[in-house]
């Protein structure tokens, strides 16, 4: 390492004496991240990362990593800042950079997701299997923008889209327009305007994770179902990612295959099958619980 000098000395410990950066270092030494990223994770404005990012590089210690993220520089190792931040870096153990880096995952996972889309091949698949079912009356519980439904549209008599959410009940209308017998309608998964025993089929896709009372939303699919209907459900297994709860505004942190399989049960269904599904192969690595349950005739 190359000598320094006491005013040299004094800026680098300026620099590294702020907690800011000193999480923006770390996190850059685990994943290249984007300052919108950068963002989200810490919680702290775009001009002020903005700026703490122009003070690393001027540094050496963070450069250009591409396609607009940052990464900790490859050619920090020969900076004689190095050494203070490899020290630091050493004895660095603060509960805020564990929540920095399960953030930073999420981050990592929803990009990955934006750019690579395992949808699409899951959507070639469903389309297969459900060309070869007549689901009658179809609702779908918390349907977002209308993914599922629109794979659904085509063996369905009918397809009811239901959410809290009113952006994105409005991007389902938008994407559903073509279908004349699919409606999208704002409502309360836990009671919904609709009379008993209407559907032949009731969705709930990944929609108990918004739910504080998940028993009830059970209650309430069965009670929308005809005799003879079914259920079919998917939510996250349970985990310990307590940031997903944040990012992605889910209020539990997912469901044991037990909690499932009672919650169902309660509801006065008959399970027909309930599993865990294979692990993802991306950080947070989420597994899933997928179930089917038919009401009694």
């Amino acid at each position: 390492m190359s000598q320094t000098s006491l005013e040299q000395t004094t800026a680098l410990c300026r620099l590294l004496g702020d907690a800011t950066r000193l999480r923006l270092l770390r996190l850059l030494q685990h994943e290249a991240l984007t300052v919108a990223e950068l963002t989200a994770v810490t919680g702290l404005s775009q001009s002020r990362i903005s700026t703490h990012l122009g003070r690393l590089r001027e540094a050496g210690l963070v450069e250009d990593a591409g396609d607009g993220r940052n990464a900790l520089s490859p050619k920090h190792k020969s900076n004689a800042n190095a050494a203070l931040w490899a020290m630091i870096d050493n004895r660095l153990d603060d509960p805020q950079l564990a929540v920095d880096r399960e953030r930073a995952s999420e981050a990592v996972r929803a990009r990955m997701e934006r750019h690579y889309s395992p949808g699409r091949s899951w959507e070639a698949t469903a389309n297969a299997l459900i060309g070869l079912l007549d689901l009658g009356d179809v609702i779908d519980i918390a349907s977002g923008d209308g993914v599922l439904a629109e794979l659904l549209a085509h063996r369905a008599r009918s397809v009811v889209c239901v959410d809290a959410n009113a952006a994105v009940i409005e991007a389902g209308q938008q994407r559903l327009a073509k279908h004349e017998h699919v409606r999208c309608v704002r409502g309360d998964m836990h009671a919904l305007d609709f009379e008993a025993d209407s559907f032949d089929h009731v969705f709930l896709m990944h929609a108990l994770t918004y739910s504080t009372t998940p028993d009830a939303v059970l209650t309430e699919a069965a009670r929308l179902l005809r005799p003879g209907g079914r259920l079919v459900l998917a939510t996250l297994a349970a985990h310990t990612h307590s940031a997903t709860i944040e990012l992605y505004d889910h209020v539990n942190l997912g469901f044991s295959a037990d909690d499932v399989r009672r919650m169902i049960e309660s509801a006065g269904l008959e399970l027909m099958e309930c599993h865990q599904g294979a692990r993802e192969p991306r950080p947070p690595y989420f597994e899933v619980i997928s179930a089917v349950a038919g009401k009694p005739r």
